[in-house]
């Protein structure tokens, strides 16, 4: 495991404890006390990870997301957030921008290490599904982790995309919130039901027309329907 994880976060005691951690688990760590040194690392680096604090001295971490997502180098990156807000819109708006997951403070750093492995086993993908399409015009291909339509690539999130493809991988079947987050995060779920609408909201933005294709059933959950 020689993954980069890259922490944002203006309490060095934070740091210092989430880097232990992650170091333990044998990733390697870049720690960031504010947004301006990080957009500095991220003009020549590319990090596998952003732990991303949405609090900071300089800068509001849910513009660092929605700047992240904009940058065709870095749009592919996962980003988990971290919060002292209590508040579920704050929440929502930073996976509307892009954010994979996040964890709220205070947390403990066996959780965030679990997640941040969560997050990034979703661009693990099985053989038998490495090619897919939804009515031949919308294309996945696992081994590139790249999404196609009309022969331009669609950048998705890692979370957008295992949800796209897991809903593929059996069209026509329903699949309610839970199951998806089941898929998702397995034992380590603990995120709001309302993080797979967040989602899908931006999986059908990205796609157009061919959103059609990613049906909603109110109050049972979400298919491919061609």
């Amino acid at each position: 495991m020689n993954e980069i994880i890259a922490i944002v976060d203006d309490e060095a005691d934070i740091l210092e404890l989430v880097s232990l951690h992650l170091k333990r688990s044998g990733f390697k760590v870049e720690t960031f006390m504010d947004g301006k040194s990080f957009y500095t690392y991220l003009e020549k680096n590319n990090p596998d990870l952003t732990i991303l604090d949405l609090m900071l001295p300089d800068a509001d971490g849910l513009d660092i997301c929605r700047d992240i997502r904009k940058n065709n180098r870095h749009n592919n990156m996962p980003i988990v957030m971290l919060t002292a807000r209590g508040d579920e819109t704050d929440t929502i708006l930073g996976l509307e921008l892009g954010a994979d997951d996040y964890v709220t403070k205070p947390f403990s750093p066996k959780e965030l290490v679990a997640r941040v492995k969560a997050v990034l086993r979703r661009g693990i993908t099985s053989d038998d599904t490495t090619h897919l399409n939804i009515a031949n015009e919308v294309f996945i291909d696992s081994e590139k982790y790249q999404i196609t339509y009309h022969d331009d690539v669609i950048p998705m999130t890692p979370t957008e995309f295992r949800i796209l493809k897991i809903l593929t991988e059996r069209k026509g079947m329903v699949f309610s919130r839970d199951q998806i987050l089941d898929k998702l995060w397995g034992n380590e779920k603990a995120v709001l039901d309302r993080t797979i609408d967040v989602h899908i909201k931006h999986i059908r933005e990205k796609l157009g027309e061919a959103g059609k294709y990613v049906m909603n059933l109110r109050g049972i959950g979400y298919k491919i329907e061609e």
